[in-house]
């Protein structure tokens, strides 16, 4: 299954654990806000991060631990 919308490449298709795709829109609608709001706060975070002179490759290494470092708070 593709990884990327073929509506909208910058929307990941969401995926259920079992690989089949979400299919209500409700649900999408949802987690593309939550994509894009992510999206649009780690590129500020980023680009105030190299504007105060901190490294980019840095500040997305570090970007990129703090989203695997995630726990769920809840079992699923």
């Amino acid at each position: 299954m593709a990884l990327t919308n073929p509506e909208d490449a910058a929307l990941p298709v969401w995926q259920a654990p079992d690989g089949s795709p979400i299919a209500c829109t409700e649900k999408i609608k949802v987690l593309n806000e939550n994509f894009r709001e992510l999206q649009q706060l780690a590129l500020d975070a980023l680009e105030d991060g190299v504007l105060m002179g901190c490294s980019e490759v840095h500040l997305r290494a570090a970007l990129h631990e703090l989203i695997d470092s995630l726990k769920l708070t809840f079992a699923a």
